[in-house]
């Protein structure tokens, strides 16, 4: 008998031939794919943090949305704090980082006016853009210039409302950075809002771990995200900048209108990661020891070089033999995973390397040492 959706069979079917089809595979081997960079997520200073937290009456869930009777105090101190500590007038907490982009380009961005994306913006953000009523258009990744010619180009069209300026700090697949000071420039210049997606550099970049961005922060042209659930260990999304766009995403966001609130156990979870930062430099550092330990031994066993941050893409190119790759390294008992379209753009699969302080420095150099056996059998 045929099954009741041969459309979906047929592509899922499609996926597999051509090496994209995906599937959930539990957690096993050595963690070189998590975004988990401070070893926060299972860390003793969490589960202190929870087990203190449910003590002192703190609700596993929030039982509505925040404009209702969702909002609990710890919604609310966790905003301060983090407002406070990444230097803007307000932030919003929100249930993921996916959510927060969403509501950001779904909302701010009025209609006349221009997002403005780098190339290589992460999916949330086209998702937003989509449901927004603001034009859009790319430039070419990291390249200010051509942001200048684009916004030049439609000024000259007639373009006459607010630019916003989208791009990453640090780039999840690419693991490189935004030329943020010559983006603030041009946003500077031309009237812009720069908003930037701190969710890869929160807690690995900046002084306590701030981000890229924090020395611009806290000026009125400027907006950033922080994901909660890749360095800090917990989950949801802080939105930091201006009082005024603060307060229009409470009132407009039908992402956050709409949505019950993220649960105040995790808004405590999260306040005492950042109290973790502040209180523990240390620990950023030790995770920067392991990322340049990474690049120095990716360099001397593989020849891979030219990496800026705690994501090491290897590029093979070919769907296949990226999997292929991926499925020899979990067999020597790593977690490495296979990234390829529309993740990432055709002909560009990969592996993605993530260096967190889950991992020793002598398996590091012992998975490069692996993965170069690997990539000369597989030439």
């Amino acid at each position: 008998m045929a099954g009741a959706f041969p459309r979906h069979e047929k592509s899922l079917e499609a996926l597999r031939t051509r090496g994209r089809y995906r599937q959930l595979m539990p957690r096993d081997g050595h963690d070189f794919a998590s975004n988990d960079y401070l070893g926060l997520a299972g860390s003793d200073v969490l589960r202190a943090a929870a087990a203190a937290a449910l003590a002192r009456g703190v609700p596993v869930g929030a039982g509505g949305a925040r404009l209702l009777r969702g909002n609990d105090a710890e919604h609310q101190l966790l905003e301060a704090e983090a407002a406070a500590f990444f230097g803007t007038e307000a932030a919003l907490f929100m249930g993921g980082g996916f959510n927060a982009n969403q509501a950001i380009f779904s909302t701010l961005p009025q209609q006349g006016d221009l997002v403005l994306y780098d190339a290589l913006i992460h999916a949330s953000t086209h998702d937003g853009m989509r449901l927004g009523r603001a034009e859009t258009r790319s430039f070419a990744h990291g390249d200010a210039e051509d942001a200048a010619r684009v916004l030049k180009t439609w000024r000259a069209e007639g373009g006459t409302g607010q630019a916003w300026i989208a791009v990453e700090a640090v780039y999840s697949m690419d693991g490189d950075l935004a030329p943020l000071d010559a983006l603030m420039a041009l946003a500077d210049a031309e009237g812009a809002v720069l908003v930037v997606d701190e969710a890869h550099s929160t807690g690995v970049f900046g002084d306590l771990g701030r981000g890229l961005a924090h020395e611009i922060a806290h000026r009125p042209n400027v907006l950033s995200l922080h994901t909660c659930g890749k360095a800090l260990g917990a989950s949801g999304a802080l939105i930091c900048g201006q009082k005024v766009l603060i307060e229009t995403l409470i009132n407009k966001a039908r992402g956050f209108i709409f949505a019950t609130a993220p649960s105040p156990l995790n808004a405590a979870l999260v306040r005492a990661a950042l109290q973790e930062l502040q209180q523990n430099p240390g620990r950023r550092e030790r995770a920067w020891q392991g990322i340049t330990h990474a690049q120095d031994e990716a360099k001397r066993l593989c020849g891979l070089e030219g990496f800026q941050s705690q994501i090491l893409p290897v590029v093979i190119g070919d769907d296949k033999r990226t999997m292929a790759l991926a499925s020899a390294m979990q067999g020597h008992g790593y977690d490495i995973r296979g990234i390829r379209p529309p993740t990432v753009p055709r002909g560009t699969s990969r592996l993605r390397l993530s260096i967190t302080l889950n991992t020793a420095a002598e398996v590091i150099t012992a998975m490069f040492e692996d993965l170069a056996r690997e990539m000369e059998s597989a030439a």
